[in-house]
C-alpha cells in the first residue's frame, strides 16, 4: 500500500477548556496504543476520558478497515486538540453590571497507525 496518512477519528464541540486538555494530550502523543489506554485510564482529569473515547474510536477505525492490523502495533500518532467556538454567558456582579463568562470548546483529533517493523 502506498503512503498513508494512518487512521482518523474526530471528536467537535466538546465542552472542556482546550488548555486542560492540551495538558493531557501531551502525555499520551507518540505512544503505543495500549500504553496511551492505559495512561488515560489513570488519569483524574474530564478531558482524560474524552481523549482515551477519540483514541479508541480511531483505532476501532484502524482495525474495521484493515483487518490484519494487530492492535498492540498501532501508536497514536497524531492528537491535536483545537479551540472550538465559545459560549458566551453572562455572569452578575456588584452594582447592577456584569462579567462574560466563556465556556470554551474544543475539537479533538486523533490519528494511529501502525509502528514500523524494524527488520533484523
Amino acid at each position: 500500500m502506498a503512503e498513508q496518512n494512518g487512521y482518523r477519528a474526530l471528536a467537535r464541540y466538546i465542552l472542556v477548556s482546550p488548555f486542560k486538555a492540551r495538558r493531557v494530550a501531551d502525555n499520551v502523543r507518540r505512544r503505543p496504543y495500549p500504553e496511551a489506554v492505559a495512561i488515560l485510564d489513570n488519569l483524574p482529569h474530564k478531558s482524560a476520558r474524552i481523549l482515551k473515547k477519540v483514541i479508541q474510536s480511531a483505532a476501532a477505525n484502524a482495525l474495521y478497515h484493515n483487518k490484519n492490523l494487530d492492535e498492540d502495533m498501532l501508536y497514536v500518532r497524531e492528537l491535536l486538540v483545537n479551540e472550538g467556538p465559545r459560549m458566551k454567558r453572562l455572569w452578575p456582579r456588584a452594582r447592577g453590571r456584569a462579567d462574560m463568562l466563556h465556556k470554551r470548546m474544543s475539537h479533538i483529533t486523533a490519528v494511529v497507525d501502525e509502528m514500523k517493523s524494524t527488520g533484523a
